[in-house]
């Protein structure tokens, strides 16, 4: 297959090394900045233009789109009417997503990233909960937090999207994380929370969204943030029978069995770490689900995220700031 990675910033770099992981050999990428080109093309050894222009986009088997938020639909609307499957980060932009769900009327392959999906021990998670092994789920609290600075060390956050209103880091991190939130749990009856600016960034963005999940029986609480100064995902899952407790940085799960009043611990298995990215990212859950979208394009249900599951996601999104006033 001949894969386009479209946008070569510090996902789609991660993209082509997904890539040439899974033993996948023909890969173009485009990009209009000169120095992102030139550093793929050094470090991976693929061929990259400045302009989807000068693609033949016939000799295409695959898009990956790694650019910002704002830029997805023009290049979602392209793979749609060349029928060129397609994998796209994660969105912000609730009316950009329902216009490319309406326009792909050819039901050609869309896959939206879902990636904390692949992650071992959100994997985990999932199936301790569907296995209802220790009764009913009663509450939980999950905190992810971050430094929107760290994001790209090299440079100030005003220089790329995450300084947009719309595209801002904390904005996007909570539809992220509620993609395998409600794999994991399923869609809340009711959302509702409060967003605002806590820290200055030099830009005009909220960094802080708190909220609250409703569901038939249980209540989940969520505090998403791009204002830590620690990068930390923490969660708090309390059962009729026991308790399940996930710190990011311990890299395993902690298990209470009240029927024998034990703790025991599942540990995370060691995986690869990019230079310069936090160790708790590992390289493996990104291919695992580029592997998944490869698979997907022959049987779209291998692949475990969707453009209405997308869409119903970010309308928790809208919800919550909604509840709050409004965006």
């Amino acid at each position: 297959m001949r894969f386009l990675v479209i946008g070569l910033g510090s996902m789609g770099k991660r993209r082509v090394r997904c890539l040439k992981a899974l033993n996948q050999s023909e890969i173009l990428g485009i990009d209009p900045r000169e120095d992102r080109r030139k550093k793929t093309e050094d470090k991976y050894s693929i061929k990259t233009y400045d302009s989807i222009d000068k693609i033949i986009l016939e000799d295409i088997d695959a898009f990956i789109i790694s650019t910002p938020p704002d830029l997805h639909t023009q290049y979602l609307e392209l793979a749609i009417s060349n029928k060129i499957p397609a994998f796209v980060e994660a969105s912000v932009l609730l009316e950009e997503v329902e216009f490319v769900s309406k326009k792909n009327i050819e039901n050609v392959f869309i896959a939206p990233s879902c990636t904390l999906r692949y992650h071992p021990l959100v994997k985990e998670i999932k199936r301790i909960v569907e296995a209802k092994e220790f009764g009913k789920i009663t509450n939980f609290t999950y905190h992810s937090g971050q430094y929107l600075p760290d994001w790209h060390p090299w440079e100030d956050v005003k220089d790329f999207y995450v300084s947009k209103r719309e595209t801002g880091g904390g904005r996007e991190i909570v539809p992220f994380e509620l993609t395998w939130l409600v794999d994991t749990f399923g869609f809340p009856n009711d959302i509702k929370g409060y967003f605002s600016k806590t820290i200055d960034f030099g830009s005009e963005i909220e960094d802080t969204y708190a909220f609250v999940l409703k569901y038939d029986k249980y209540i989940g609480s969520m505090i998403v943030d791009v204002a830590s100064r620690f990068a930390t995902r923490s969660l708090i899952l309390n059962f009729e029978n026991g308790q399940l407790r996930w710190n990011w940085e311990d890299a395993e799960l902690k298990i209470y069995d009240a029927s024998n009043d034990k703790w025991s611990a599942i540990e995370q298995l060691q995986g690869n770490n990019e230079e310069g990215y936090n160790k708790n990212i590992v390289e493996e859950m990104y291919i695992d689900e580029v592997d998944a979208f490869i698979k997907g394009i022959e049987d779209i249900t291998l692949f475990s995220n969707s453009i209405s599951d997308d869409i119903k996601v970010l309308k928790l999104l809208n919800q919550i700031e909604i509840s709050d006033g409004g965006f």
